[in-house]
């Protein structure tokens, strides 16, 4: 039987991952999730929240260059970078997911790798082996206290996050295990981030406090910070205090999350929740033209109702956690894209016309966390109906290698060039080959 507190298996874990010990599948994974993730802070960068991060850190996000965006150029300390790359990460909303932490994983662990690589001279493969360590950590951390700590009102990106991106820092400084412990510890005074702030800009600042804390949280245990050493597990300790249900089973390094349950790339740059319901209405869109819609009703899980707050959205932002406003784009448009959700696009007269028209409740059987949806369609005399358990792009049902390149073009596109964009892209898709992370991405 284990007996040795969690605090100290997770140390010895994320101190002892090498690239070696990783399966194959588990690398591919995290080479697709950082990718995924250059891509969309690229956007980011000239959007709503990261735009204004960017901007604060004297970064131009219209003119600098792609290392400065990525930060791994500039005079700036780690943690000021980790938090204005990982504010402009999220800010679209189109950043990946996982199950596993119920939250948005590489956005907290890529932005302080990014940040973190020009002092270590971190290669491809102390990346892929630092963001397993972190990507691991938070989910072990995670699902003890899961889904009850995402119902009660916690932002798991931005609460599991910070424990992500403390390992993910500590792996990458090469921190000892007693060190890497207490940098967790450290961390568990960090977590914070409401879904009450969903549809804001604070939604995507989340992201970049949790990636700026797991920095800190490093970077203090390597100079001898002390903290608890049961903080996490211990009577008032983080599962203690964030978790309103009972606490279950810890694990960590007796399999590979990554490999089993893995990442979820997002199709479309609005919340996770409306994904399967955009999906199934853009399918029956090509079936029931707009102007022949009487009524929509969607069902989905009570999470999609707690986090999507937004029937009638003013803005781009809010348009992105609207299940009404994001089925009826579904409905309309050929697409569901970046440019869906510029404050243009939310007034459109026929988007609007469906969306008055959308009805959303719970169906109480599905679990609060799962991620399935029906939508059925009322024209005169004729109904129509789809259900999708599960949104495109799942870790198991993954984008096509055609529509995963066509979503970072779009992304990246945004601020490169296509010659840049196309040299990125390649130089990402071979990242355990790569000697010098900094210095790839300075030189495209």
């Amino acid at each position: 039987m284990e007996t040795r507190p969690p605090e100290t298996r997770l140390g010895e874990f994320v101190a002892g991952v090498e690239y070696g010990d990783l399966p194959e599948a588990a690398v591919d994974t995290v080479v697709r999730a950082v990718t995924d993730t250059v891509g969309v802070t690229l956007a980011g960068t000239t959007a709503n929240a990261g735009r204004r991060a960017t901007a604060a850190a004297a970064v131009d996000p219209g003119g600098a260059d792609v290392g400065a965006l990525l930060g791994v150029t500039g005079a700036d300390r780690p943690e000021a970078t980790a938090l204005r790359v990982g504010t402009a990460g999220h800010a679209l909303d189109y950043d990946d997911l996982s199950w596993a932490m119920d939250g948005h994983p590489s956005v907290t662990l890529v932005p302080p790798l990014l940040a973190l690589a020009p002092e270590t001279g971190a290669s491809g493969r102390d990346l892929v082996a630092a963001y397993a360590a972190g990507f691991e950590t938070a989910c072990a951390v995670a699902e003890p206290v899961s889904p009850g700590h995402y119902e009660a009102g916690w932002h798991a990106t931005a609460t599991f996050g910070t424990f992500g991106a403390a390992a993910a820092a500590a792996h990458l400084l090469g921190l000892d295990a007693a060190t890497t412990r207490r940098a967790l510890t450290v961390a568990a005074s960090m977590p914070a981030g409401l879904k009450r702030n969903f549809g804001s800009m604070t939604k995507p600042l989340h992201a970049g406090l949790c990636a700026r804390s797991g920095v800190t949280a490093a970077r203090l245990a390597r100079e001898g910070l002390t903290a608890d050493p049961r903080a996490v597990t211990g009577d008032g300790g983080f599962w203690d205090l964030y978790s309103p249900e009972s606490v279950g089973a810890f694990s960590v390094g007796d399999r590979w999350r990554l490999r089993e349950e893995g990442v979820h790339v997002k199709a479309y740059p609005c919340c996770y929740f409306t994904h399967s319901a955009v999906a199934a209405a853009a399918e029956l869109g090509e079936t029931v033209a707009p102007e022949r819609v009487e009524s929509v009703s969607v069902t989905a899980a009570q999470g999609a109702a707690d986090a999507l707050h937004h029937t009638d959205p003013e803005t781009g932002l809010e348009a992105k956690f609207s299940m009404e406003y994001t089925v009826a784009s579904g409905l309309v448009r050929d697409r569901v894209g970046l440019d869906t959700f510029a404050p243009e696009a939310v007034d459109h007269p026929a988007v609007q016309r469906v969306r008055e028209r959308v009805g959303f409740t719970v169906d109480e059987g599905l679990a609060y966390d799962a991620h399935g949806a029906t939508v059925r369609v009322e024209t005169p005399g004729e109904s129509y109906e789809r259900t999708r358990t599960d949104p495109p792009g799942t870790h198991d049902d993954p984008l096509t290698e055609e529509r995963f390149r066509a979503k970072f073009e779009e992304c990246a596109g945004t601020v490169l060039d296509a010659g840049a964009v196309a040299t990125l892209y390649e130089r990402l898709a071979t990242l355990p080959a790569v000697e010098d992370v900094a210095e790839m991405v300075a030189t495209v």
